[in-house]
Protein backbone atom coordinates (compact mmCIF):
# COMPACT_ATOMS: atom_id res chain seq x y z
CA UNK A 1 0.00 0.00 0.00
CA UNK A 2 1.67 3.08 -1.34
CA UNK A 3 1.67 6.40 1.44
CA UNK A 4 4.09 9.31 2.61
CA UNK A 5 4.00 11.54 5.07
CA UNK A 6 1.29 14.47 4.29
CA UNK A 7 1.00 17.89 5.75
CA UNK A 8 -2.71 18.98 6.13
CA UNK A 9 -3.20 21.73 3.73
CA UNK A 10 -1.53 20.07 0.90
CA UNK A 11 -2.76 20.40 -2.11
CA UNK A 12 -5.11 17.09 -2.84
CA UNK A 13 -4.49 14.51 -5.71
CA UNK A 14 -7.42 15.72 -8.09
CA UNK A 15 -10.06 17.14 -5.96
CA UNK A 16 -9.80 13.64 -3.35
CA UNK A 17 -7.62 13.32 -0.90
CA UNK A 18 -7.13 9.79 1.15
CA UNK A 19 -5.54 10.29 4.43
CA UNK A 20 -4.22 7.69 7.10
CA UNK A 21 -3.49 7.92 10.12
CA UNK A 22 -0.42 7.04 12.02
CA UNK A 23 0.16 5.34 14.36
CA UNK A 24 -2.88 2.89 14.53
CA UNK A 25 -3.55 -0.52 14.83
CA UNK A 26 -1.57 -2.97 16.87
CA UNK A 27 -0.22 -1.73 20.14
CA UNK A 28 2.62 -3.46 22.07
CA UNK A 29 0.17 -5.22 24.51
CA UNK A 30 -1.81 -6.59 21.94
CA UNK A 31 1.11 -7.67 19.73
CA UNK A 32 2.18 -9.69 23.11
CA UNK A 33 -1.15 -11.40 23.23
CA UNK A 34 -1.47 -12.86 20.12
CA UNK A 35 2.44 -14.32 19.94
CA UNK A 36 1.59 -15.25 23.16
CA UNK A 37 -1.80 -17.43 21.62
CA UNK A 38 -0.03 -18.37 18.65
CA UNK A 39 3.29 -19.71 20.55
CA UNK A 40 1.54 -21.43 22.81
CA UNK A 41 -0.57 -23.41 19.84
CA UNK A 42 3.18 -24.59 18.56
CA UNK A 43 4.68 -25.46 21.76
CA UNK A 44 1.27 -27.36 23.21
CA UNK A 45 -0.25 -27.95 20.27
CA UNK A 46 -3.86 -27.56 19.94
CA UNK A 47 -6.11 -27.05 22.08
CA UNK A 48 -4.75 -24.28 23.61
CA UNK A 49 -7.90 -22.12 25.64
CA UNK A 50 -8.48 -18.54 26.28
CA UNK A 51 -10.23 -17.17 28.59
CA UNK A 52 -12.39 -14.19 26.63
CA UNK A 53 -11.38 -13.14 23.52
CA UNK A 54 -7.77 -12.47 23.79
CA UNK A 55 -8.02 -9.03 21.93
CA UNK A 56 -11.45 -7.60 21.16
CA UNK A 57 -11.36 -8.24 17.40
CA UNK A 58 -13.24 -10.95 15.58
CA UNK A 59 -10.60 -11.74 12.55
CA UNK A 60 -7.71 -11.95 14.94
CA UNK A 61 -10.21 -14.75 16.84
CA UNK A 62 -11.28 -16.31 13.76
CA UNK A 63 -7.96 -16.69 12.67
CA UNK A 64 -6.43 -18.21 15.92
CA UNK A 65 -9.94 -20.19 16.28
CA UNK A 66 -8.89 -21.80 13.01
CA UNK A 67 -5.50 -22.69 14.41
CA UNK A 68 -6.68 -24.30 17.07
CA UNK A 69 -7.60 -21.46 19.72
CA UNK A 70 -10.81 -22.50 21.73
CA UNK A 71 -12.08 -19.25 23.40
CA UNK A 72 -14.13 -19.57 26.68
CA UNK A 73 -16.52 -17.27 28.81
CA UNK A 74 -15.22 -18.94 31.88
CA UNK A 75 -12.82 -21.47 33.23
CA UNK A 76 -15.79 -24.17 34.06
CA UNK A 77 -15.43 -25.15 30.51
CA UNK A 78 -11.42 -25.74 30.14
CA UNK A 79 -11.51 -29.05 30.82
CA UNK A 80 -8.91 -29.59 34.00
CA UNK A 81 -5.31 -29.43 33.54
CA UNK A 82 -5.55 -27.60 30.03
CA UNK A 83 -4.14 -24.85 29.17
CA UNK A 84 -5.70 -21.60 29.34
CA UNK A 85 -4.27 -17.95 27.88
CA UNK A 86 -6.02 -15.23 30.66
CA UNK A 87 -6.78 -12.17 27.70
CA UNK A 88 -4.77 -9.07 27.66
CA UNK A 89 -7.74 -7.04 29.26
CA UNK A 90 -6.26 -8.70 32.74
CA UNK A 91 -8.31 -11.14 35.30
CA UNK A 92 -9.37 -10.85 38.62
CA UNK A 93 -7.26 -12.63 41.64
CA UNK A 94 -10.45 -14.89 41.87
CA UNK A 95 -10.08 -15.80 38.27
CA UNK A 96 -6.67 -16.97 38.78
CA UNK A 97 -7.63 -18.75 42.48
CA UNK A 98 -10.06 -20.26 40.25
CA UNK A 99 -7.70 -21.68 37.26
CA UNK A 100 -5.18 -22.83 40.37
CA UNK A 101 -8.12 -25.05 41.95
CA UNK A 102 -9.18 -26.52 38.71
CA UNK A 103 -5.48 -27.50 37.42
CA UNK A 104 -5.05 -25.41 34.74
CA UNK A 105 -1.66 -24.42 33.53
CA UNK A 106 -2.32 -20.75 33.00
CA UNK A 107 -0.34 -17.99 30.81
CA UNK A 108 -1.24 -14.53 31.62
CA UNK A 109 -1.63 -12.67 28.42
CA UNK A 110 -2.68 -9.22 30.28
CA UNK A 111 -1.13 -5.97 29.15
CA UNK A 112 1.92 -4.95 31.04
CA UNK A 113 -0.25 -1.36 31.41
CA UNK A 114 -3.54 -3.23 32.69
CA UNK A 115 -1.28 -5.05 35.20
CA UNK A 116 0.28 -1.48 36.04
CA UNK A 117 -3.38 -0.26 36.75
CA UNK A 118 -3.66 -3.69 39.06
CA UNK A 119 -0.80 -2.73 41.07
CA UNK A 120 -2.02 1.54 41.55
CA UNK A 121 -5.66 -0.47 42.69
CA UNK A 122 -3.93 -2.78 44.98
CA UNK A 123 -1.27 -0.39 46.85
CA UNK A 124 -4.35 2.22 46.95
CA UNK A 125 -6.71 -0.16 48.61
CA UNK A 126 -3.86 -0.87 51.15
CA UNK A 127 -3.38 2.13 51.67
CA UNK A 128 -6.39 3.14 53.08
CA UNK A 129 -8.12 5.44 49.89
CA UNK A 130 -11.49 4.51 48.16
CA UNK A 131 -11.04 4.16 44.59
CA UNK A 132 -13.27 5.96 41.45
CA UNK A 133 -12.89 3.81 38.64
CA UNK A 134 -13.24 5.29 35.32
CA UNK A 135 -14.54 2.97 33.36
CA UNK A 136 -16.82 0.82 31.35
CA UNK A 137 -19.18 -1.27 33.27
CA UNK A 138 -18.94 -5.04 31.89
CA UNK A 139 -15.97 -4.01 30.44
CA UNK A 140 -13.28 -6.96 30.89
CA UNK A 141 -10.49 -4.98 31.90
CA UNK A 142 -12.42 -3.21 34.26
CA UNK A 143 -13.82 -6.27 35.83
CA UNK A 144 -10.14 -7.48 36.65
CA UNK A 145 -9.41 -4.06 38.21
CA UNK A 146 -12.24 -4.03 40.27
CA UNK A 147 -11.68 -7.55 41.42
CA UNK A 148 -8.29 -6.55 43.34
CA UNK A 149 -9.89 -4.58 45.75
CA UNK A 150 -13.69 -5.04 45.23
CA UNK A 151 -14.75 -3.21 48.83
CA UNK A 152 -12.73 -0.12 47.78
CA UNK A 153 -13.53 0.91 44.29
CA UNK A 154 -16.42 2.44 43.31
CA UNK A 155 -17.12 2.51 38.96
CA UNK A 156 -17.86 6.08 37.24
CA UNK A 157 -18.45 5.92 34.07
CA UNK A 158 -19.46 9.38 33.02
CA UNK A 159 -20.01 13.17 34.36
CA UNK A 160 -23.16 12.82 35.81
CA UNK A 161 -22.59 9.21 37.39
CA UNK A 162 -20.40 11.76 40.08
CA UNK A 163 -22.79 13.85 41.40
CA UNK A 164 -24.36 10.24 42.82
CA UNK A 165 -20.95 9.91 44.51
CA UNK A 166 -20.89 11.01 48.34
CA UNK A 167 -18.11 10.90 50.28
CA UNK A 168 -17.22 13.42 53.64
CA UNK A 169 -14.12 15.79 53.27
CA UNK A 170 -12.19 13.37 55.26
CA UNK A 171 -12.45 10.20 53.16
CA UNK A 172 -9.03 9.48 51.39
CA UNK A 173 -10.09 9.07 47.83
CA UNK A 174 -7.92 8.79 44.88
CA UNK A 175 -8.92 7.47 40.82
CA UNK A 176 -7.92 5.09 38.35
CA UNK A 177 -8.86 4.73 34.99
CA UNK A 178 -9.67 1.73 32.12
CA UNK A 179 -6.84 2.41 29.95
CA UNK A 180 -8.70 2.27 26.60
CA UNK A 181 -11.19 5.29 27.17
CA UNK A 182 -11.89 9.15 25.52
CA UNK A 183 -8.64 10.78 26.98
CA UNK A 184 -10.96 13.93 26.78
CA UNK A 185 -13.96 12.40 28.17
CA UNK A 186 -12.08 10.89 31.39
CA UNK A 187 -10.31 14.28 31.98
CA UNK A 188 -13.62 15.38 32.43
CA UNK A 189 -14.99 13.36 34.89
CA UNK A 190 -11.64 13.70 36.67
CA UNK A 191 -12.46 17.36 36.62
CA UNK A 192 -15.44 16.97 37.95
CA UNK A 193 -14.45 14.60 40.71
CA UNK A 194 -11.83 16.78 41.94
CA UNK A 195 -14.46 19.85 41.70
CA UNK A 196 -16.64 17.91 44.48
CA UNK A 197 -13.70 15.89 46.02
CA UNK A 198 -10.69 18.61 45.92
CA UNK A 199 -8.69 15.62 48.46
CA UNK A 200 -8.83 13.29 45.20
CA UNK A 201 -5.60 12.00 44.64
CA UNK A 202 -4.18 11.33 40.96
CA UNK A 203 -2.39 7.87 39.97
CA UNK A 204 1.50 8.05 39.93
CA UNK A 205 1.31 8.69 36.13
CA UNK A 206 -2.21 8.27 33.48
CA UNK A 207 -3.63 5.26 33.20
CA UNK A 208 -4.98 5.43 29.33
CA UNK A 209 -2.16 3.63 27.19
CA UNK A 210 0.37 5.71 25.06
CA UNK A 211 -1.47 3.54 22.56
CA UNK A 212 -4.93 4.86 23.20
CA UNK A 213 -3.70 8.58 23.41
CA UNK A 214 -1.40 8.58 20.44
CA UNK A 215 -4.55 7.11 18.17
CA UNK A 216 -6.78 9.32 19.41
CA UNK A 217 -3.95 12.72 18.76
CA UNK A 218 -4.21 11.29 14.93
CA UNK A 219 -7.40 11.18 14.29
CA UNK A 220 -7.84 14.67 15.95
CA UNK A 221 -5.09 15.52 13.13
CA UNK A 222 -6.97 14.47 10.29
CA UNK A 223 -10.73 14.31 11.51
CA UNK A 224 -11.09 18.39 11.51
CA UNK A 225 -10.54 18.68 7.66
CA UNK A 226 -12.35 15.40 6.93
CA UNK A 227 -15.82 14.78 5.45
CA UNK A 228 -15.65 11.02 6.40
CA UNK A 229 -13.82 9.09 8.93
CA UNK A 230 -13.38 5.61 8.88
CA UNK A 231 -12.71 3.44 11.95
CA UNK A 232 -11.54 -0.77 11.45
CA UNK A 233 -12.15 -2.03 14.68
CA UNK A 234 -14.81 -4.54 16.45
CA UNK A 235 -17.96 -3.16 18.20
CA UNK A 236 -16.67 -4.47 21.27
CA UNK A 237 -13.32 -2.68 21.03
CA UNK A 238 -13.55 0.52 23.64
CA UNK A 239 -10.47 1.85 21.93
CA UNK A 240 -11.91 1.91 18.93
CA UNK A 241 -15.71 2.94 19.51
CA UNK A 242 -13.91 5.74 21.15
CA UNK A 243 -11.86 6.53 18.16
CA UNK A 244 -15.31 7.54 16.55
CA UNK A 245 -16.29 9.58 18.87
CA UNK A 246 -13.34 11.72 18.96
CA UNK A 247 -13.20 12.49 15.05
CA UNK A 248 -17.15 13.61 15.27
CA UNK A 249 -15.84 15.97 18.45
CA UNK A 250 -12.76 16.88 16.33
CA UNK A 251 -15.25 18.11 13.54
CA UNK A 252 -15.22 15.68 11.18
CA UNK A 253 -18.56 15.66 9.32
CA UNK A 254 -19.12 11.53 9.39
CA UNK A 255 -17.30 9.06 11.14
CA UNK A 256 -18.08 5.37 10.88
CA UNK A 257 -16.73 2.21 12.66
CA UNK A 258 -16.41 -1.02 10.39
CA UNK A 259 -14.70 -4.39 11.23
CA UNK A 260 -13.25 -5.07 7.91
CA UNK A 261 -14.21 -3.24 3.97
CA UNK A 262 -17.28 -5.34 3.52
CA UNK A 263 -19.46 -3.60 6.28
CA UNK A 264 -18.65 0.21 4.02
CA UNK A 265 -21.60 1.48 2.11
CA UNK A 266 -21.38 3.24 -0.88
CA UNK A 267 -23.22 6.19 0.50
CA UNK A 268 -20.92 7.33 2.84
CA UNK A 269 -19.20 8.33 -0.18
CA UNK A 270 -21.14 10.74 -1.83
CA UNK A 271 -20.10 14.24 -2.00
CA UNK A 272 -17.09 12.88 -0.13
CA UNK A 273 -13.55 14.61 -0.60
CA UNK A 274 -11.18 13.75 2.13
CA UNK A 275 -12.09 10.62 3.43
CA UNK A 276 -9.40 9.47 6.90
CA UNK A 277 -8.68 6.28 7.71
CA UNK A 278 -7.54 4.56 11.07
CA UNK A 279 -7.87 1.20 13.23
CA UNK A 280 -8.39 0.62 16.72
CA UNK A 281 -5.11 -1.18 18.67
CA UNK A 282 -6.40 -4.72 18.34
CA UNK A 283 -7.03 -4.54 14.47
CA UNK A 284 -4.64 -6.05 11.83
CA UNK A 285 -2.85 -3.99 9.23
CA UNK A 286 -4.23 -5.93 6.33
CA UNK A 287 -8.12 -4.72 7.22
CA UNK A 288 -6.77 -1.22 6.72
CA UNK A 289 -5.64 -2.50 3.61
CA UNK A 290 -8.42 -3.34 2.48
CA UNK A 291 -10.71 -0.24 3.12
CA UNK A 292 -8.03 1.49 1.68
CA UNK A 293 -7.96 -0.75 -1.71
CA UNK A 294 -11.20 -0.59 -1.44
CA UNK A 295 -11.54 3.79 -1.56
CA UNK A 296 -8.79 3.58 -4.50
CA UNK A 297 -10.77 1.74 -6.71
CA UNK A 298 -13.51 4.48 -6.18
CA UNK A 299 -11.40 6.94 -7.44
CA UNK A 300 -9.80 7.99 -4.15
CA UNK A 301 -5.65 8.69 -4.72
CA UNK A 302 -3.21 6.50 -2.87
CA UNK A 303 -3.19 7.36 0.99
CA UNK A 304 -0.97 9.29 2.81
CA UNK A 305 0.15 9.08 5.93
CA UNK A 306 -0.24 11.67 8.71
CA UNK A 307 2.26 11.05 11.53
CA UNK A 308 1.73 12.69 14.77
CA UNK A 309 3.69 9.99 17.26
CA UNK A 310 6.61 7.03 16.58
CA UNK A 311 5.80 4.16 18.80
CA UNK A 312 8.97 1.54 19.22
CA UNK A 313 7.34 -0.36 22.61
CA UNK A 314 7.72 -3.58 22.92
CA UNK A 315 6.76 -6.08 25.69
CA UNK A 316 8.56 -9.77 26.89
CA UNK A 317 6.03 -12.75 26.44
CA UNK A 318 4.77 -13.95 29.44
CA UNK A 319 7.08 -15.46 31.75
CA UNK A 320 5.53 -18.80 32.05
CA UNK A 321 5.37 -19.00 27.97
CA UNK A 322 9.43 -17.92 28.27
CA UNK A 323 10.42 -20.65 30.33
CA UNK A 324 8.67 -23.38 28.84
CA UNK A 325 10.49 -22.02 25.24
CA UNK A 326 13.94 -22.52 26.52
CA UNK A 327 12.81 -25.46 27.99
CA UNK A 328 11.97 -26.53 24.69
CA UNK A 329 15.19 -24.95 23.01
CA UNK A 330 13.16 -22.17 21.44
CA UNK A 331 13.79 -18.75 21.10
CA UNK A 332 11.79 -16.49 23.62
Amino acid sequence: MASDTVTLGMPSVGDRDLLLAAPRGYCAGVDRAVITVEKALDLYGAPVYVRKQIVHNKHVVQTLEARGAVFVEELDEVPTGQTVVFSAHGVSPAVQADAAERGLKTIDATCPLVTKVHHEAKRFAREGYHILLIGHAGHEEVEGTSGEAPDSITLVETVDDVDAIEFGPDARLSWLSQTTLSVDETLAIVDRLREKFPQLEDPPSDDICYATQNRQLAVKEIAAGADLMIVVGSANSSNSVRLVEVALEAGAKASYRVDDVTEIREEWLEGVERVGVTSGASVPEELVEGVTSFLNERGFPAARAVHTAEESLIFALPPELRRDLRAAGQPA
